[in-house]
């Protein structure tokens, strides 16, 4: 008679990591602050296209509409251009969210998160809703040419972030990783 020991199961990672959870956490922030601060701009402040209302001597407010991407790059002022952003906007969001699910470091998640959100933020919200993206926020006082708005801000604080990540060491694998 033999007598086997009962199978043990490996535990199971979780489908998505604390980080992760992170990730999407700060996505949510970013859009919620991006479509709260247009709201604000539009029926707050009443802010009216090419109105300007002067902050401080560097900053102003001023309404804009951009049919583009970030900065008013890569105009798509017909339907077929609008899709082909928001398809690429979906994809972007899907691969972004696929790696947030299971990243492991902090700054990764966040940097993740700004991205994923100013990307649902204007280029799935604004566009599909109105077509075009709002901006207003304008520092052309300090020589700055354009005019952009929260989620623009959103992605380029995350590339950033992503970007000062690869420089930082890469953890060893193990328990006792720093994350």
């Amino acid at each position: 008679m033999t007598t086997e020991a009962p199978a043990i199961d490996a535990p199971k990672p979780p489908a998505i990591t604390a980080n992760g959870w992170l990730a999407l956490g700060v996505a949510a922030a970013a859009i919620i602050a991006d479509q709260l601060s247009k709201l604000w701009i539009i029926h707050g402040l009443k802010l009216e296209l090419g109105q300007s209302l002067p902050v401080t001597p560097f900053f102003s407010l001023t309404g804009v509409l951009n049919p583009g991407v970030s900065f008013g790059m890569l105009r798509a002022d017909s339907l077929f251009g609008r899709v082909m952003l928001i398809l690429f906007a979906l994809v972007v969001i899907a691969v972004l969210a696929a790696l947030a699910r299971r990243t492991e470091r902090r700054l990764t998640a966040v940097a993740l998160g700004l991205v994923m959100g100013g990307a649902v933020g204007n280029n799935l919200i604004d566009r599909i809703r109105l077509g075009h993206v709002i901006d207003f926020l304008d520092f052309s006082g300090l020589h700055f040419p354009w005019v952009f708005n929260v989620a623009d801000s959103a992605i380029s604080v995350g590339v950033a972030l992503l970007l000062l990540d690869t420089l930082r060491p890469q953890p060893k694998p193990g328990p006792d990783a720093p994350v």
